[in-house]
Parts: C-alpha cells; structure tokens; sequence
C-alpha cells in the first residue's frame, strides 16, 4: 500500500510541476509580447479612401539656387555613360503647373542615386511634402526604380504621415520638360494612394 501511496504522491507532484510550469510559460509569454492585434477604429481610422494628386515636380541641378546637389561621386562616375554610383540629395519645389512661379504645393526632400551601368536609371527615396490645403504637413514616402529615359514610370509609395497613414500605391512619372545644357528638368507626376 504504501508503494501505490508513494507513486500516487510522486504523480501528482510531477503533474503539478507540468502546470506551474506551463503557468510560467504562459505569463512568461504573455509578459514578453512586443505586438498585439488592433482594431483600425481605436486608432480614429474611418474608410479607406483612393485619392489622386497631380503636380509637377521642378528639379534644378545648375544655376544659382540649385535644389538637388550631388553628395557623393564614385571613382567610376566620371567614365559611366549612366553616372553609375552618383548619389544626388534633393529638395524640389512640386507645384500645380509646370511653370515654376505656379502655386507651391510641397518639396520632394530625400535621394536619388544611379544605380545602373547600362541606362540612366536612379533610385528614388524620397518624401513628397505637401505645405498646402488640407495635406498640409501630411507627407508620402516613395521608394522605387525611376528609369529616366522611360515614357511613364512607375514607382511604388510605400507609407505616409499625417492625412497619408498607412498609404499605399503608386506614382507615375512623365518628363515634362529637360534642359540637356543645365541638366535641369520638370516633371509631371500623376500619384495614386489609398489611405484613411
């Protein structure tokens, strides 16, 4: 009787060790976690919406107020048809028409770099700013591949602040206007983004 006793008890201290143990598990768990799920109507969002933007963004690499400078040069730079390795800051007035004196709307602060051997192809990081209306202060981050000689091109917008949390979709790019003696160029942008 007593051998049934003593596994009876070694039993139960075994199972109650499983559920102290699996107890600190789970606090331990619990107390650890960095993310949980959320409902969009806590954080004030309401239904998402597509919006359209047009403007026209004013690059301007020579003269006397230059708004994009070049910040880095790689040895190779120099000898590449495509300027491979040029890093490029900017900050470019973006305004309704195409003439620069039109209403300002926003700047497009961030980078651009060349990033092929082969064809002049940047990549763009790059916020566009808005200072007007009601997306004054709101800004629209993009990230993506500008192959410059392209008719339309394509780039990814890729977040947002303020009226632009949590956007999503895509600007199109269309040279309007390039001065080959300046460098200097406008061009029309035609952007797409959901958002709340």
């Amino acid at each position: 009787m007593a051998k049934t006793s003593r596994n009876a008890t070694s039993s139960f201290v075994f199972l109650f060790d499983i559920i102290i143990l699996f107890s600190l598990t789970l606090v331990t768990a619990k107390s650890d976690s960095f993310s949980g799920h959320l409902s969009p109507k806590k954080l004030g969002l309401k239904r998402e919406k597509l919006s359209h933007l047009h403007f026209y963004f004013h690059d301007i690499v020579g003269g006397r107020n230059p708004t994009a400078v070049p910040v880095v040069r790689a040895p190779i730079t120099k000898k590449s048809f495509s300027s491979f390795g040029l890093v490029t800051m900017m900050d470019d007035p973006l305004t309704v028409k195409p003439e620069i004196d039109s209403k300002l709307v926003g700047r497009a602060q961030g980078i651009y770099a060349s990033a092929s051997q082969s064809e002049l192809s940047f990549l763009m990081a790059l916020n566009f700013v808005f200072t007007e209306g009601k997306y004054n202060g709101s800004t629209l981050s993009i990230l993506g591949r500008n192959n410059v000689f392209s008719g339309i091109r394509e780039m990814p917008i890729v977040g947002g602040s303020g009226l632009f949390r949590f956007a999503r979709g895509y600007a199109q790019a269309h040279t309007h206007e390039i001065d080959f003696k300046t460098g200097n160029a406008i061009v029309e942008y035609n952007v797409y983004v959901f958002h709340y």
